[in-house]
């Protein structure tokens, strides 16, 4: 599978009014997807897939009703920190940037409903 293709479906934007579980479950399906191709391609790819792949406990822990905001909110603002920490990887870098990411998309939906 092309992750590119998987990847413009994933970034749709979420629907008004939509439960915060429903869009991490779509998001989810859409990492899930993404992930594994780049992990089937490999080689350069890989950056891609450590940058989805970190993103699935997230998604996973909101589906099944356990989000908290203040939980998100620290980690999100710590990760920040880590971003700017000198010695990363570039793998580090996509990990990093990954959880930034998913924290900071579901912070955006949690305020949207709230």
């Amino acid at each position: 599978m092309d992750f590119l293709l998987a990847y413009s479906e994933f970034i749709t934007e979420s629907k008004e009014g939509e439960a915060l579980e429903v869009f991490a479950a779509a998001r989810l399906a859409g990492a899930s997807k993404i992930a594994a191709a780049a992990k089937e391609k490999g080689g350069p790819a890989m950056l891609t897939y450590h940058h989805f792949i970190v993103k699935l406990p997230y998604y996973n822990k909101v589906v099944k009703g356990k989000f908290n905001k203040e939980e998100a909110e620290a980690e999100y603002k710590k990760l920040l920190e880590e971003l700017t920490a000198d010695k990363l990887t570039q793998t580090q870098f996509q990990k990093v940037v990954g959880k930034i990411e998913v924290l900071g998309e579901l912070l955006i939906k949690y305020n949207e409903i709230h």
